[in-house]
């Protein structure tokens, strides 16, 4: 999920149906996510202006007990979007 949306994002490509399927889609698979899926993702998600309240919750709460795993640019990345 997270390269996808990245690519799409970082291509300039809109793709408002894929970034809703993901929106969706991840959020029951987030425990599987490592710290760089969580950064691209809200990275990506924010840098399209496409807002996703629910995942972003979801990734807040699943990416908390794990922050010791996270790198500084995954962090600040993570924090940023």
């Amino acid at each position: 999920f997270s390269n996808t949306v990245w690519a799409f994002t970082t291509a300039g490509v809109p793709a408002p149906a894929l970034f809703a399927a993901v929106a969706k889609e991840a959020v029951p698979r987030l425990r599987d996510f490592t710290p760089q899926d969580f950064s691209n993702t809200v990275w990506a998600f924010t840098t399209a202006g496409v807002p996703a309240p629910a995942l972003f919750a979801a990734v807040a709460k699943e990416a908390v007990p794990r922050l010791r795993d996270f790198t500084p640019q995954d962090f600040s990345n993570t924090v940023w979007a």
